[in-house]
Formats: C-alpha cells, sequence, structure tokens
C-alpha cells in the first residue's frame, strides 16, 4: 500500500469516528431538531444530521480550517461547507486557484474533488446561531488535532475567521508546536509561523461578510493563494 493510500485508509477510520461522536448533548439535539424541521426548501431531503468530517486530499499541503457546519448546509449535505452560500464562495475561490475540480459543491457522491487541499472544522455538529461554547470547542478540537496528524504534508493553514484562527492556534499547540508570543492576532491576510506549519487568516464567506463586502472574491482568492504559496515553501 502507498503513503497516501495508507493516509486515506487512516482518514476514512478517523472520519467513522468523527460522525459517530455524541459528547456535545446541546449540539446533537440541535442538529437533530434543524433535521426534523427543515426549511421549506430542503423539505423531503434527508439530512446527514451527523458530525461532519473533513474532506479533501491525503497529501495536501494545505488546509482550510472553517467555523462549524451550517445548520442547512453540512449538516444537510454531510459535506464541510457544501449546500450554502459560504460553500459557493469557498469552492469558486478553490476552482479558480486550481484546487477544486468544480466551482460548486452540491453534494456528496457529485464528483466534486480537491487536490493538495482538505477542509476541516473546529466543530463537526452544526451550532445554534453559529455560536459554539468554549466546552464544545475544547471537546471537539481533538478531531482536528488527530486530522493534522494524518496529514504529513500539510504545511501551511488557512483560517476562515477569529475562530477558526484561535482553534488552529490550539490544535498546532496540542500537536506540540507552542503558540508564539505575543499571541497572533487574527486578521485578513495576518500570517502567524508556529512550529513547521503557516498560518493565514482570511474573514469567512459567511453571507454577512460577503453581503456587506467586508470580503469581497479578490480578497477570498488573495488569501487562498498566499496559504497556497506557503504551503509550497520548503520546511524549515
Amino acid at each position: 500500500m502507498s503513503r497516501d493510500s495508507a493516509t486515506a485508509a487512516d482518514l476514512e477510520r478517523l472520519a467513522a469516528r468523527v460522525t459517530s461522536c455524541a459528547r456535545c448533548p446541546r449540539l446533537v439535539v440541535w442538529r437533530e431538531e434543524a433535521a426534523a424541521d427543515p426549511p421549506k426548501r430542503y423539505r423531503g431531503e434527508r439530512y446527514w444530521a451527523r458530525p461532519v468530517p473533513g474532506f479533501g486530499d491525503p497529501s495536501a499541503r494545505l488546509v482550510i480550517v472553517g467555523l462549524a457546519p451550517a445548520a442547512h448546509g453540512a449538516n444537510r449535505t454531510g459535506r464541510m461547507f457544501t449546500g450554502d452560500r459560504s460553500g459557493e464562495w469557498l469552492y469558486g475561490a478553490l476552482h479558480r486557484a486550481g484546487y477544486a475540480t468544480q466551482p460548486v459543491s452540491e453534494r456528496r457522491g457529485d464528483g466534486l474533488e480537491l487536490g493538495d487541499a482538505y477542509l476541516t472544522a473546529v466543530v463537526r455538529c452544526a451550532p445554534p446561531a453559529n455560536r459554539p461554547t468554549t466546552t464544545e470547542r475544547d471537546e471537539c478540537l481533538p478531531w482536528m488535532v488527530d486530522e493534522l496528524r494524518l496529514l504529513p504534508r500539510a504545511r501551511a493553514l488557512l483560517a476562515l475567521g477569529s475562530f477558526a484562527w484561535d482553534g488552529a492556534l490550539r490544535s498546532l499547540r496540542d500537536l506540540g508546536h507552542p503558540t508564539p508570543r505575543p499571541r497572533p492576532r487574527f486578521g485578513h491576510l495576518a500570517e502567524a509561523a508556529i512550529g513547521p506549519y503557516r498560518l493565514v487568516g482570511s474573514f469567512h464567506p459567511s453571507q454577512q461578510n460577503t453581503f456587506t463586502g467586508k470580503l469581497t472574491r479578490e480578497m477570498l482568492d488573495a488569501a487562498i493563494a498566499r496559504a497556497g504559496a506557503l504551503s509550497r515553501e520548503p520546511a524549515a
């Protein structure tokens, strides 16, 4: 078995463990309530309604970190950033950058593949009002730590929003790479060097940010391009 095949198999086993997780009672109730009473446009669809595992290339050098699944996005489709407006922005940008085989992600099994990129999130279940508690964050964060351990070529993390930035710093700390002092502050195109990794910040492609112009397509493209460039630099 090749190294990439072994990594893919390990990630599949980890995904099976993620999807069976029920550590956070509030999130279990919320994700299932959202599935039981969906908006009219999604009625009749069978919701995933479980924790959402990571998605992407086992040999990825770029890891993209989100906050959590949306109640009627990834909680519905079972794939990170799939089925909502944030995902439309992100996958469109990944396609423009050459990381995604198509510009849209509608559902699992739609033919979309990622090359040299992997999507994950700090929290794996949809939280009420998109606001996980710190306890829920801490319960869920070990899944991302395990994913990073299983992505041997990963060199750059692109954090979508301040919550993802904080989660990335905590995950890298738990991997044995202490957070620099002073603590790196989040911002669009902010950067930090942490052990063998480079962390880049981007505003989250939420409707609030994209509708108000806080995040434009050009800004998201620039963040992906910068993180991608750093991911291809030789390890120090």
